[in-house]
This record gives structure tokens, sequence and C-alpha cells, in this order.
């Protein structure tokens, strides 16, 4: 019926001013504690309506499920509120008229069933001698007895409300089967309604609000209707101590009744006060006792705006003077005694049964009881929340919304309640964070000083290392410039190598053909030899006419001699020679091979030397980047 929107911050003032323990309780959405509440223990006060300040309570009443039924056709008359005249005296008999149109049978003023329900009390205390009792046509009193303070059930009055004796008398003694709908300023009406002890005779609670709004929102208008019933001094009853005054008119002001009202006092004087009211130790007729401060008329259903200002009451004063009636006849005149308009009252009801209007009450104290906590598990609870001294288990701030802190413990062991919604265990764990985030800075200002002076030295280190590399890239640039030039002087000395190999190869050519040409020499010296033979020997024939022949022949002898002997002589020299050259292409060949190494050795160098380079400018840069990151952090360590 009541509900939590999305509008709830967690603020606890819902809590601060409801009076049943649990009804509204702590739940935590999407890491924010928002309250909501047990449908079970609210009793509708609507103390929660009246301090949230964020609109984050509704209700649901039965205005859509109403309008619907009557268009379906369904068979339906109105009880109307007396407070509705007083909240609405200009709008009244059109609104009437609009619940009219829309298909309501008949609609009675509720004023009429409060002169019964002021009918039935003074007959059951003059009857039962009940004295002492709680009046009951509010139910959210009702509900907190039953819920709360059972030992209360006996001392509440059994006489039906004005509703409900409006509903058992057109029941009853009119034989109205029509569903009957109440237009009520009071959202806890629906627990009445609701209750099995009334037998399902009203089946709709539509509230002043949302009736309001509902016929704004479809633009409902009609003719100007009257309520049909003619009623008294019931019209009072929406006021603070209504039901006293109609007592007061018939029994006179000699007889003492408590009026008490206002949700979070009326609990609470209950509360006090419950021992002596069970044991009927007051000297009072009655207590009248009404959940909201400014009585019905004020009540919590109705529009927030009507609830700003004085007129509802003005407008209830003049209904008031106007119900007093002068002629004699009327049990509201007032030119009659107290005793004599009772006379006249108990004439007018004289058809009824004063058993029809009584009701009896449940006690659902089981489902709403909570439990106190024993000491150990108190001081448990206090210790889980940090509240470990006297002075803290004592704070009494209210934040939580419970008056001490106890109560929030006991709110917290019975799971209404958490922890985290106590303000000052927040600011103690906020406290004991801070002060070790403080001990936490300290030892970081000292790591920080630590991790300076590493800095420092690891800035050092880099600025050898940046030499290192400055020194390393100039070396590397020489060398690379070194090995550009052995490898060109070393490529002169390949082609020199191979220029030598081929010069070489051209003496070997001349050699063979030298040769060739000794073993023609030799040839030749051997015919010639041959042919030296020969002229002796034709010398020798010839005697003395052959001595120029033979002298020939000597000179030829002799030239092949020194042609074989130079052949020969050439010969050695030429194999030496050979052998050198031989000797000289196998070492030119080994060099040649060496060189070819040496050169790709060279060329692997330089181009190392050149890798060696771009990673020498690559390793300044960073560090040059990191030497200027460094200077950074050591320059603004200060900071």
């Amino acid at each position: 019926m009541i509900f939590t929107n999305q509008n709830c911050i967690g603020c606890n003032k819902c809590i601060g001013v409801c009076s049943c323990m649990g009804a509204n309780y702590v739940k935590n959405e999407n890491d924010k504690n928002v309250i909501k509440v047990d449908p079970a223990r609210c009793v509708a006060c609507g103390a929660c309506f009246d301090v949230c300040e964020h609109q984050a309570r509704e209700y649901e009443d039965d205005t859509a499920r109403f309008f619907a039924d009557l268009a379906r056709g369904e068979n339906i008359s109105v009880l109307v509120a007396p407070a509705f005249q007083a909240n609405y005296p200009q709008e009244y008999e059109r609104v009437l008229g609009v619940l009219k149109k829309a298909g309501a049978n008949h609609i009675i003023n509720v004023s009429f069933g409060a002169d019964i329900t002021t009918w039935g009390y003074l007959n059951y205390v003059a009857q039962h001698h009940f004295q002492g009792g709680i009046s009951q046509p509010c139910p959210a009193v009702v509900g907190y007895i039953e819920r709360y303070l059972p030992q209360l059930l006996p001392k509440l009055f059994p006489v039906q409300s004005p509703m409900m004796c409006s509903a058992i008398y057109l029941k009853k003694y009119k034989h109205l089967s029509d569903k009957l709908a109440f237009i009520s300023p009071c959202i806890a009406k629906k627990l009445e309604i609701d209750d099995p002890n009334t037998q399902g005779y009203i089946s709709y609670n539509v509230t002043f609000d949302h009736l309001m709004r509902y016929i704004r929102r479809h633009q409902l208008t009609a003719p100007p209707y009257k309520d049909e019933l003619a009623y008294g001094l019931g019209s009072l009853y929406p006021m603070p101590g209504g039901l006293k005054e109609n007592v007061y008119w018939f029994l006179g002001e000699q007889v003492f009744i408590r009026q008490i009202e206002g949700e979070k006092h009326l609990y609470h004087y209950l509360q006090q006060n419950a021992a002596r009211i069970a044991a009927e130790n007051t000297p009072y007729l009655f207590f009248d006792a009404l959940n909201c401060a400014g009585g019905c008329i004020y009540g919590t259903g109705i529009e927030p705006d009507k609830a700003d200002t004085d007129d509802n009451l003005y407008a209830l004063l003049h209904i008031r003077e106007a119900s007093k009636k002068l002629h004699g006849s009327s049990p509201w005149s007032v030119r009659l005694s107290p005793k004599q308009r009772l006379k006249k009252l108990n004439r007018q009801f004289k058809g009824l049964v004063l058993e029809d209007f009584l009701r009896t009450y449940t006690n659902r104290s089981e489902r709403c009881a909570y439990r106190l906590p024993s000491r150990s598990a108190l001081e448990q609870v206090y210790r889980d929340m940090g509240k470990t001294t006297p002075e803290q288990r004592h704070i009494d701030c209210s934040c939580c919304g419970y008056a001490t802190c106890r109560e929030m413990a006991t709110a917290i062991y019975n799971g209404f309640n958490v922890k985290n919604n106590c303000i000052h265990y927040i600011k103690d764990m906020v406290e004991r964070e801070k002060m070790q985030i403080s001990a936490l800075a300290e030892k970081m200002e000292l790591q920080k000083q630590d991790i300076l002076e590493a800095v420092a030295a690891v800035d050092q280190e880099f600025a050898q290392l940046h030499g290192a590399v400055q020194q390393l890239e100039k070396d590397n640039a020489g060398n690379a410039g070194k090995s550009a030039s052995i490898a060109e002087s070393v490529g002169k000395v390949d082609v020199f190598c191979q220029e030598l190999e081929k010069t070489l190869a051209q003496i070997n050519q001349l050699l063979a053909d030298l040769q060739k040409n000794n073993a023609e020499v030799v040839s030749i010296s051997s015919q010639t030899n041959l042919l030296a033979l020969n002229a002796s020997v034709e010398a020798a024939r010839a005697g003395k006419a052959g001595k120029g022949f033979a002298v020939v022949a000597e000179e030829i002898n002799s030239l092949a001699g020194n042609s074989r002997l130079t052949a020969e002589n050439s010969s050695r020299g030429q194999q030496r020679i050979d052998s050198f050259i031989k000797d000289i292409q196998t070492e030119i060949s080994a060099l040649s091979q060496t060189v070819k190494e040496v050169a790709g050795s060279i060329n692997e160098m330089t181009g190392s030397s050149e890798e060696i380079a771009a990673s020498a400018g690559s390793v300044l840069q960073s560090a040059d980047r990191i030497k200027g990151r460094l200077s950074q952090l050591v320059s603004g360590s200060g900071s």
C-alpha cells in the first residue's frame, strides 16, 4: 500500500518519525542505502509522507479500479467521508455529480454513519459500564494497538467506525446489494477495509487526492448532485476532538474525555501509559484518539496543498453550526438539554441493534514483534559499530532515525538497519582511514626521499652512460671511416693480386715458350753435333784437303756444345723460375682469398659500424629523454 520510489536518498527522516520499529527498514540497492516499508509492520500513519522532502513515498488506493468497475457497469454505491465537504466546499456537489454520472447508484455522506457510531458508543458505555476505553474510528490507531500494544485490545471500543456503521446500515437495514466505495481522507482506511473483521462490506478505498487527480486528468464534469441521507453532528467527526464534542452534546461536559492526536505524540503516549490504561486506572470516560494531529480533515489521503491552510477547518466550523438545529424535535437542537438530546437520539435509532454495529480485533503482534538483544548480543553489536566506550554508546544524535544508540543497536540486531547507516560509525571509520592515510603518507614521504636519492644516483649513472655512448658513437664513427679506407686499400690490393696473377700467367706462358725453344735448340744442337761428326769423318778421309772442313767441323761441334750447354742452363733456370712462380701463385691465391675475407669482414664491420652508430644514436636519444625525466623528477622533489 505504501512504498518507496526511486527518489529515496536514505536520509532516515522516515525512520525518525515512524513509531513502529521495523516498519521502515534499510536496504542496500545499487550501493546506496534506501528506506523500504514493511507492509506487515506499517500502520499507514502517514508520518513519513509529511517528513519526506524528496517525495520518495507513494501509496496505492483503489481509485483506478473503482472507475474501471463503474465503466464496466458494476453496481456500486458511494460513501463520502464528512471531511470531503470540508476540503471541497465549493466543489463538493459537482464531484458528487461526476460520481453519479460515472454510474454510482447511491451517494451517502458518512456523517450519518458517524451519528450511529456516537449512538453506539453511548449505549455500549451505558450497557457494559465501559470506562477508559480507546476510540476506534481511526484505523491507524487500531492497527498500531493490534500490532504493538495487544494488551490494549480489550480497551478498544468494539463499536464500528462511521464508515462501517454506514455500510452495515445500508447492507443490513436497507438491504443494499451494491458494492460500496468509500471516498476517504485516509490511506489507512485500506487496512480497515481489508480486515476480515469488517466482513468485506467495503470494496474500494478512494482517497481525496487520487480521486481529484483522476477527475482533473480525465476532465470529468457533471451537474451538481446532493448526498441522500440527513445527518447531524456526525459531520464533526473529522475535526480533532470531533467524537468528544458529539459525546459532550449528549452527556454534558461533566464527563472527562481525554483528547489525544498526532502520530508521534499519540503512540508515545499509548506506550508510556499502556499499563495504566489496561488496568483501567484512569479517570477518563474514554480516549478520543486520532492519528492525524489536524484530524481527518487533514488526513493522510488529502491533497498536499490542502494541509497548508486552515481553510478546511473554517469550512468544517460552518458545517458544525449548520448541524446544530434550532427546532426542538432534533437530537441536535441547541434548545434541548444533553439528557433530552440523548433521549431523542435513542428514539431516532430505536430500530437499530447495537450488536450489529460491534466488531472484534486481531492480535497481530507476533508478526510485528522484535527481539531485545541480550547484554552480550548488544555488546557485540556495539563493538561491530566501533562503539567501545560509554560515551560512544550514548551519542544519541538521532541521525540514524532512532532516538538513542541503543535503539539503533536493537534495530541492527533485528535486521532493520545496518551499522554503516550510523553517521558516527562512518565518521570514526573515516577518521581511522584518515590516520592510516596520514601514516601511509608519512611512510610514502620517507620512501619518496629514498626514491629521490636512488633517482639521483641513477641520474648520475645515466650521465656516465650518456658520456660513454657519446664516445662510442664518436669512436664508432672514426672506426667506420677507417674501415671504409681499409676496405678501399684492400680492394686495391685485391686488384693488384688479380693483375699480378695475370702477369705471372703471361710469364708462365713465356717460360713454356722458352722451354719449347730450348728443346728445339737441343734438337738442333744434336743435329749440328751429328753434322760436325760427319764433317770430322769426311775431313779425315780427305786428308790435307779436308783440314779446312775439319776446322769448320770443329767450330760446328763447339757451337753445338755451347748451344746444348746454353739450352741446359736455360732449362735449369726456367725450372727454378717456374718453381718460384708457382710458389708466388700459391701465395698470391692465399693472399687473394685472405683479402676477400678481409674485405668481407671490413664490409660487415662497416655495416655493423653503421648499425652501431644508429643504435648508439637511439640509445643517446633514450638516455637524453630519461636523463631529462630524471632531472625533472629531481628538480621537482620539493613540490
